[in-house]
């Protein structure tokens, strides 16, 4: 039987769970290529490559969602695909090119407030 209930080590990034909201690491560049991308780790110093261009939309597109499941229906990843896709999620949340959010995603509904200008006062022109 396996400890499935621990808590990581420290400094050990989380396990993956694609119904949580997670974004591309803040450390982290991509660089697009023909074949999808490479990903840098500034911190880490590790490199990776993401050999579909849906993937490199998927990373790309983690933090508009409320969740990782919802990023792929989002980039329309067929359903049989889906697995490949939590695994390769997956793979990058151990390396740390991609982490746990815990913020909401944006909601381009909501107006900006400018300096001076109260949510609640209409915008004058």
């Amino acid at each position: 039987m396996g400890d499935t209930g621990a808590a990581p080590p420290s400094g050990a990034p989380p396990a993956f769970d694609p119904s949580l909201p997670w974004r591309r690491s803040r450390s982290v560049a991509l660089r697009p290529e023909p074949f999808g991308a490479l990903v840098y780790h500034f911190g880490n110093r590790k490199l990776s490559f993401l050999k579909s261009k849906t993937l490199v939309a998927v990373v790309e597109a983690l933090a508009e969602h409320p969740s990782a499941l919802a990023t792929l229906t989002a980039c329309g990843v067929p359903e049989a695909q889906r697995p490949a896709y939590v695994k390769a999620l997956a793979d990058l949340a151990r390396s740390a090119m991609i982490e746990a959010r815990t913020s909401l995603p944006p909601t381009p509904r909501e107006p900006a407030e400018g300096p001076g200008r109260q949510a609640d006062q209409p915008e004058t022109p």
